[in-house]
This record gives C-alpha cells, structure tokens and sequence, in this order.
C-alpha cells in the first residue's frame, strides 16, 4: 500500500520563488520504498501569476511520480492557506515549505524516515541561509546564524514536518502570526528530530525589512506565550548568556552591531510590519 508524504506550500505573491522551490523539490531523491509524495500549492490572495507557474509544472511532478495540485483562495493569509492545504493532502506525514526555500535532494527521504513511527514526531532539515544582496543582510544574518536557537535543536523556520500522531495535536490551524513557533513547542524537545540533509532559507534584504520581521516574529513568540502558556515547557533553547555574547561580539563585531541596532528598532515605532502574515520583502 502507497502512503503520501504531502508537501504543502502556502504561496502569496511568490512567482518570483515558486519554481526554484518546486523544481527543487522534485528534484528529490526517491523516497523510501512504500512512500510517495505530492504536492500542493495554495495560491492565496495573489495579484501575480504564481499559481499559473505552479501549474506549469504539473508535467515535470508527473515526471518524478509526484502527485501535484494547486489550489487559488480568494483572500490571503498563511493560516486559511495551510487549513486548505492539509484539507487536499492525502498523506499521513505533512510537511510544510514554504515557498521561497530550497530543499536538498535527500532531505524529503530524511524526512520520511525521521517520521515513519506511530510515535509523536516532528522533523525538520538543517538550516542554511541563502546568500543575502544586502551587507546589512549578510552582516545580521551571520551573527544571526551562531545563536543557539539555530545551531541547537530544530528550528524548523521555512521548513518542518509532523507524521500523524504528531499532526493530531492540533485540529485547525489558529489564527496566530507564528505557525511554525505554535507547532515546534507542541512537541518536547525529545519528540524533534534534525536531520542531516538541509535546505536554503532567505532571509529579507534590508534594515526595515529586517526590523519589520523581526518585530514580527517578536510578536508571534509573545502571542503564542500568551495563547498556549503550557508550550512553553517544550522550548529547550540554551541561553546565550553574557559571556557567549561576549565570544561572539569579539569575533564578529560588525554583525554583533548590525544585530544590536536592528534589536534596538525593533522597539521603535517607526518599523511596522505591514500584515501578519507576510514576509517583508
């Protein structure tokens, strides 16, 4: 019997980054035997032509085996996209990418087999920034990439992945700003697993946008801390402490400055993020 790995992407506005992500994924090695996978694409409340390029790709998913399915919602927003994804979904493992983020080819079958227990489980790859434009990106996103919160543990931003014991912790997406906060504290620290195989994230270009998302994601940790209390028990990130921000002002101290002032802005009121659910860029 053929069980379904379903890849959901929520999509808005993504035409620019929907095809490397999509070809990247199909691209995948193949799965472990018994397993296949598909995809579907959530166009949500799009003014480009992303769900006509997720389309376009139908033939080449046929090609590697993979099921593909695009859907277009009317109205944006990441929450009623990821609701309407795993309502399409077939299988019992569900990862979510999102679609700016390109996996490596092993990384689909590490997720399978991370995943295939009828224990609890979430999962998610190595993270790897993808290189930046900007100095004030590359600066902020190399101090970034040494906290404990991306070098320990499993992070899972762009990209994570629940089998379904796991995914039955919860029934309908909430309407909260940080999904990916909301589901990685669902599980204990015991219960994620990261695998080897990683995946490129972007960060955004920029020190408004850098701000604008950060305060952003400042935001959704504060409101899953105040809507689900208990997660928190589940976080297990070490603490930098003063003398882990000592070792790494002295080694970077550019980036150390370009991540203190983006912290420091963060505060202002200056920065707003213009939704709840989009990126910044």
């Amino acid at each position: 019997m053929t069980r379904h790995l379903s890849v959901i992407i929520p999509a808005h506005d993504e035409a620019d980054w929907i095809g490397d992500c999509a070809r990247a994924l199909l691209a995948s090695d193949p799965l472990p035997e018994g397993w296949r996978g598909e995809a579907v694409v959530v166009a949500n409340g799009c003014s480009d032509d992303t769900a006509a390029r997720a389309r376009a790709l139908a033939d080449l998913a046929a090609e590697r085996g993979w099921g593909w399915t695009v859907l277009e919602l009317a109205e944006g927003g990441k929450l009623g996209a990821l609701n309407a994804g795993d309502a399409a979904a077939q299988g019992p493992l569900r990862a979510y990418l999102d679609a700016d983020v390109r996996v490596d080819p092993d990384l689909m079958a590490a997720l399978v087999r991370a995943l295939d227990t009828d224990t609890p489980r979430y999962a998610s790859g190595t993270p790897r920034l993808a290189p930046a434009l900007s100095r004030i990106t590359r600066a902020y996103g190399r101090f970034w990439q040494t906290l404990p919160f991306v070098t320990t543990g499993v992070p899972g931003f762009g990209l994570f992945a629940v089998n379904a014991a796991g995914r039955a912790r919860w029934q309908d997406w909430p309407d909260i700003i940080s999904d990916d906060t909301f589901v990685r504290l669902s599980f204990a620290p015991a219960e994620r697993v990261r695998v080897a195989p990683g995946y490129d994230w972007p960060m955004v270009e920029g020190f408004a946008n850098l701000v604008r998302v950060r305060r952003r994601q400042n935001a959704g940790v504060a409101e899953v801390a105040a809507l689900y209390p208990q997660r928190l028990e589940n976080d297990g990130t070490p603490r930098l402490g003063v003398s882990g921000l000592m070792v790494r002002l002295l080694r970077d101290p550019v980036g150390f400055a370009v991540y203190a002032g983006v912290s420091l802005a963060v505060k202002s009121p200056l920065f707003r993020a213009r939704a709840r659910w989009t990126r910044g860029r």
